[in-house]
């Protein structure tokens, strides 16, 4: 399997687990230490014990909203060398009934570890419109 495509199948993993909106579920996808950039900051994920703050409410906005599921959409990777590969794309989040309730573009810097690949740093960014 080419790097490429596993880190294609790693994302997409990532995002069946968020999906969960369990915290457990997507500690196996982060590397340690990571990185998570957005709007509201740049947040230092030193360890998984870090994520449940920057996570938490975040996912308990979305089970209160109706949320059902994401999918990384228009995902373009570009292999950075060996260890190291881009991915930028469009998060989309669906609610229960499958319509559309947001989208944001988000960049992820992901790094080869001997677990598989793993996301180092998250950046969330403007998407187009649907």
């Amino acid at each position: 399997m080419s790097d490429e495509i596993a880190v294609s199948e790693a994302l997409e993993e990532y995002y069946r687990a968020f999906s969960t909106l369990n915290i457990r579920e997507i500690l196996p996808f982060l590397h340690e230490p990571s990185l998570v950039m957005g709007p509201q900051g740049v947040f230092p994920l030193a360890t998984a014990s870090a994520i449940k703050p920057i996570f938490g409410p975040a996912m308990e906005n979305l089970r209160t909203r109706g949320y059902a599921r994401s999918e990384l959409k228009s995902a373009e990777t570009r292999m950075l060398g060996a260890q190291t590969a881009s991915v930028t794309g469009i998060a989309v989040r669906y609610g229960v009934g499958g319509a559309e309730m947001e989208r944001a573009g988000i960049t992820y810097i992901m790094r080869k570890t001997d677990d598989g690949w793993k996301i180092a740093v998250m950046v969330l960014h403007g998407a187009p419109a649907a």
